[in-house]
C-alpha cells in the first residue's frame, strides 16, 4: 500500500519540470548552472525546484566551491518503484482470481 510519504514524492515527481531534473540526474551529476542550460528554466525557478526535490529525499548536494552540485538517490526511486510493482502484482492475482465485491 502507498504511504502519505509515497504520495507525496509522487506529487513532486509529477511535475514535469522536476521530472526533467530527475531525468538528467539520473545520467550524471549536475550543478545548478548546467541545469539551467540544460532545462531553460531561469535559476530561481530552478533553485525551487532543487528545494522541492532536496526536501523530498530525491537529490543529495554536494558544495564545490561557488557552485552546488545535485546526485540523484536512486534508493528513493528504487522503493517507489517498489510500491508500484507490488500494486501490479496484487492487481494482477485480484485480475487472475476474478476478484470482485458483488452490488447490493
Amino acid at each position: 500500500m502507498l504511504t502519505s510519504a509515497d504520495t507525496e514524492l509522487i506529487r513532486v515527481l509529477a511535475d514535469p519540470l522536476r521530472l526533467k531534473i530527475v531525468t538528467l540526474l539520473a545520467q550524471e551529476t549536475l550543478c545548478t548552472t548546467h541545469l539551467v542550460e540544460e532545462t531553460g528554466a531561469k535559476q530561481t525557478n530552478l533553485s525551487n525546484h532543487m528545494k522541492v526535490l532536496r526536501e523530498a529525499g530525491v537529490v543529495d548536494t554536494e558544495p564545490c566551491g561557488r557552485f552546488t552540485y545535485y546526485r540523484l538517490r536512486p534508493d528513493v526511486l528504487e522503493a517507489l518503484a517498489g510500491q508500484f510493482a507490488g500494486l501490479a502484482r496484487t492487481a494482477r492475482a485480484t485480475a487472475e482470481a476474478n476478484l470482485k465485491r458483488s452490488c447490493s
